[in-house]
């Protein structure tokens, strides 16, 4: 029988986007020291980290675990209430150790290890050549599980970013309403990144991956027009 190709679809429809997945930069092998520190940023912010997706980056240890110091490293994440995902792209030894133990590489940090050397860094475009990309705009409210995400530039959000949702930006973050959920500036490494918001309620806030959550930040700034900057590792904020 003649089947119509119009009237069939796919069991499967495959994407690959944008998704909040925190990073895990282990400077020691111990699995209990990682449970313990995880168990602690839990305690901080259970309905942000709980069940939250956790990638390792090996990078910083001084000599790459084997696969059973591994393992042991995977079980604390899972002992500590995250769940690992998958490892950060680095050597091929890295990429060897995640074969074997069945996990992924995430993409963004397999291209920054694939990049040839020969090869220039890529080049966001300078503003004073009048080639940068213009901010990307958004005018209406971004809901709980909506996300927002501007590529190689800022983001500015003209309504609120309600409870739940997230704005994400390589660049800078303006938010000029309510900022609730989470914001995410600097998403690609761009430690000079800002977040500015006219009322401050986030459940957390990143500037090239250095975060506070909300807790965390002091209550004369809660529902006060914020900016958040980083000074070398530590991300600062203050009332505008």
């Amino acid at each position: 029988m003649a089947v119509d190709g119009a009237a069939v679809q796919a069991a499967v429809e495959l994407r690959f986007g944008q998704v909040g997945v925190a990073t895990a930069f282990l400077r020691s092998a111990d699995a209990a020291i990682l449970r313990s520190e995880l168990q602690q940023r839990l305690a901080t912010a259970p309905t942000l980290f709980s069940r939250a997706p956790l990638v390792l980056d090996l990078s910083r240890l001084p000599d790459l675990p084997n696969c059973d110091t591994t393992l042991a490293l995977l079980q604390a994440v899972r002992d500590a209430g995250m769940l690992p995902v998958g490892l950060a792209y680095g050597t091929a030894q890295n990429a060897r150790l995640a074969e074997t133990l069945g996990l992924p590489l995430f993409a963004k940090f397999r291209q920054q290890a694939e990049r040839p050397a020969s090869v220039a860094t890529e080049q966001v475009p300078d503003a004073a050549s009048g080639n940068a990309p213009s901010a990307l705009h958004h005018a209406r409210p971004v809901r709980s599980g909506q996300q927002i995400y501007a590529r190689q530039r800022d983001l500015v959000v003209g309504a609120a970013v309600g409870s739940g949702a997230e704005a994400v930006a390589d660049g800078s973050i303006h938010v000029y309403g309510r900022l609730g959920g989470r914001a995410l500036a600097g998403a690609r490494g761009d430690t000079g990144a800002r977040i500015y918001c006219r009322e401050f309620h986030a459940e957390l806030i990143s500037i090239a991956g250095h975060y506070r959550v909300l807790e965390d930040v002091p209550v004369a700034l809660h529902g006060k027009p914020v900016q958040a900057w980083l000074e070398g590792e530590r991300l600062m904020l203050e009332k505008l």
